[in-house]
């Protein structure tokens, strides 16, 4: 083994040499080394080189050119004197320094990300050194070393995964967007094996439910200043500015947000002139809390004759834009753009709101919403507010009267007779939210009773069609999947079958009367019929799907755990199939079950004629071959498959082909199906099954 030399020279008295393979940098990096090199004044690593010759002590550098440039550059700053020296291992020709200069490039192994986190927690643990102290040393900066810092504080199994390169630091950073490891580790769980695993948007969706971003409309409305003052707790990674960091005292958020929008209200009541304000904490009014309440009609001023020109002067632009369309290109870039510029300001022109004068306004009632911008404003749209009632007007004349003095002043004015306490709204709402909070507490502590109110909930409103399902008192529902394929019917042995359960589903206390009668009757039915009527609701909310969509490996997955055998409920029919595919197609698909042979049987039949016999010889009902029938039988279209099709073997010889299959009644039926419907083996069979 061949001894190298070290020695020290002036940096100043090097030169890069240009045979040095490193031929391009980084700038970014560039910086962070000089910085270091100039706060520590070390070079960690020996620069490689070959003396100048007639010149001692200069030296030509095959590698480490970047640790002597940014040495240099610190010297020219007056950061290290000019006498610097710079370690230097002396090479014995320029063939080894050339060999060398590409081993040293060649074999550097960046830093595990998990690594540097941790080297990072280390030092400040061991030295007790600053994310100040660290960011000068490493030429970062301090919030570089803080978010590096709190990736060193991810939930072990976060952590671990990134030390092991099964995630990114981008999918890290994603996770340490809450500083609560529970919650990490918990998406984490979530998502392992899922297709968003690896998802930076899905992560980060989990990570913040629940919380509040900085740009959120509650929290601009309460503001920063206000919410950190009383108390509450901003949670920040390395990338947070004041919109995306978390506000995590949710409770606090809200009860800020109310006391700020019930301060406002009185402010808008008397500036807009309305009798009545509501409050929602929230950025638009909800349908059931105008239930009941009928619209004020305003009055859509007519156009000004300004408006009327600029309205035809972006008609005749927008008629100019599309007679002066390329056919072949279509639309640009621009065209589309200013079109969408001139549609939106034609619908301001068009859609005008609606005024209300100063009378309507007196008897009106409005809610009063937080901006997107954060400000509390006045819904647009105005209702008619209640008639006030006797009890409305005493208990807005009262509400300040001590429970003794409301009673002595209802004594009086009903000449003794009883008289309720009046309460006020604010105080109804309040206990009509811990009456719900009561009940919801209690039906989740009684799974069984659960399931019985939950699918009378979801049966109710699907059978009831118009108006009364508000009375159900629950958002549930369990709505029919829109038809993508519009009024088709498959008039499948399925379809028929579905028909047949719901003949057979017990719509008796559909008729029970109003909504308690109608939920008592429906407990009063016996456990098998609920769990039908529970299963027929959670069944008509699954949407068709095809392959390529989220949600189709879900719904095969289902069909797996069922144990379905597709084959036995579904087979190809001109109608549902043959007729929507080509005659080339359904030639072809002959081959692949039965050989050129069964192809070549059918290769002069029309269309039609094809279809037809398509369908009997994919229903078992042509004469031929076991072998042939038996895959006919079994065949599937690619979009109707639960699972994915198995290498066919290949069909043996006529001397060793095996027994004739057994007919298709005695074939076995999964245990599944069989538990719940008596499975057909055909087309015909599942028609009369239905």
């Amino acid at each position: 083994m061949t001894k190298h030399t070290i020695v020290y020279a002036r940096a100043l008295d090097c030169h890069k040499s240009p045979d040095n393979v490193r031929t391009r940098s980084d700038a970014d990096a560039d910086a962070e080394l000089k910085a270091n090199i100039g706060e520590t004044g070390i070079i960690i690593e020996n620069l490689i080189g070959l003396p100048v010759p007639r010149k001692k002590g200069h030296f030509e550098i095959y590698a480490g050119s970047r640790r002597l440039e940014q040495t240099q550059a610190n010297i020219a700053e007056g950061k290290l004197p000019e006498d610097f020296m710079v370690p230097i291992l002396v090479a014995k020709s320029k063939a080894e320094a050339l060999e060398m200069s590409q081993i040293e490039n060649y074999f550097h192994l960046p830093m595990n990300a998990a690594d540097e986190c941790m080297g990072f927690k280390r030092i400040i643990d061991k030295t007790g050194k600053t994310a100040a102290d660290l960011a000068i040393r490493f030429g970062k900066t301090e919030r570089f070393i803080e978010g590096r810092l709190r990736l060193a504080d991810l939930a072990p199994p976060v952590f671990e995964a990134l030390r092991n390169g099964e995630i990114g630091i981008e999918i890290a950073q994603a996770y340490a967007r809450t500083s609560n490891r529970e919650r990490q580790a918990r998406v984490f769980e979530e998502l392992a094996g899922s297709y968003y695993r690896n998802s930076v948007s899905e992560i980060r969706s989990r990570v913040e439910a629940g919380y509040y971003l900085g740009n959120d409309p509650k929290a601009l409305l309460v503001g920063r200043d206000a919410y950190a003052a009383a108390g509450g707790n901003i949670d920040r990674d390395l990338y947070s500015n004041a919109d995306t960091e978390l506000w995590t005292d949710v409770d606090l958020v809200d009860r800020l947000a109310d006391e700020a929008l019930a301060a406002a209200a009185d402010a808008i009541r008397e500036r807009e002139g309305v009798a009545e304000v509501r409050v929602i904490a929230g950025t638009h009014v909800p349908y059931l809390s105008t239930t009941g309440l009928r619209r004020l009609q305003g009055t859509v001023l007519p156009l000004t004759e300004e408006q009327k020109t600029r309205r035809e002067e972006i008609s005749a632009e927008i008629d100019a834009i599309n007679d002066n369309v390329d056919e072949d290109e279509g639309y640009s870039d621009e065209q589309d753009a200013r079109l969408e510029a001139l549609e939106a300001e034609l619908s301001q022109i068009d859609e005008r709101e609606p005024v209300y004068d100063p009378e309507q306004k007196a008897q009106a009632l409005a809610y009063v919403i937080i901006g997107d911008d954060g400000k509390p404003t006045m819904s647009e749209t105005l209702f008619i507010a209640p008639p006030e009632t006797d009890e409305d007007s005493e208990a807005d004349e009262d509400d300040d009267l001590t429970p003794d003095e409301a009673e002595g002043a209802a004594d009086a004015d009903g000449a003794g007779a009883p008289v309720k306490p009046l309460l006020s709204q604010k105080l109804i709402d309040r206990l009509g939210s811990m009456r719900t909070e009561l009940v919801a507490l209690h039906v989740a502590n009684d799974p069984a009773f659960a399931m019985d109110l939950g699918t009378f909930i979801m049966a109710d409103a699907a059978n009831r069609r118009f108006g009364g399902i508000y009375d159900l008192a629950s958002d549930l529902r369990a709505t029919v999947a829109s038809s993508r394929v519009g009024p088709f019917k498959s008039e499948s042995p399925a379809a028929e079958a579905w028909a047949k359960l719901e003949l057979d589903l017990d719509r008796s206390w559909l008729d029970a009367g109003d909504v308690t009668a109608r939920f008592d009757a429906f407990r009063a039915l016996d456990d098998e019929m609920r769990a039908a009527w529970f299963a027929w609701a959670i069944a008509r909310t699954l949407h068709p799907v095809h392959d390529g969509e989220s949600g189709a490996t879900f719904l095969k997955h289902i069909g797996r755990s069922l144990d379905i055998d597709v084959a036995r409920w579904w087979r190809p029919t001109a109608r549902n199939f043959f007729d929507a595919v080509t005659r080339p197609r359904i030639l072809d698909l002959f081959e692949e079950i039965g050989g050129a042979e069964l192809k070549s049987r059918y290769g002069a039949a029309k269309k039609h004629d094809l279809a037809v016999s398509a369908e009997k010889l994919f229903a078992g009902k042509v004469p031929v071959e076991p072998e042939i029938k038996e895959q006919a039988l079994a065949w599937l279209p690619e979009h109707i498959r639960l699972v994915d099709p198995v290498a066919q073997e290949p069909v043996p010889d006529e001397a060793e082909a095996p027994e004739p299959v057994a007919d298709e009644a005695e074939a076995p039926v999964a245990a599944n199906d069989a538990d719940m419907i008596d499975v057909p083996e055909t087309g015909e069979d599942l028609a009369e099954a239905a």
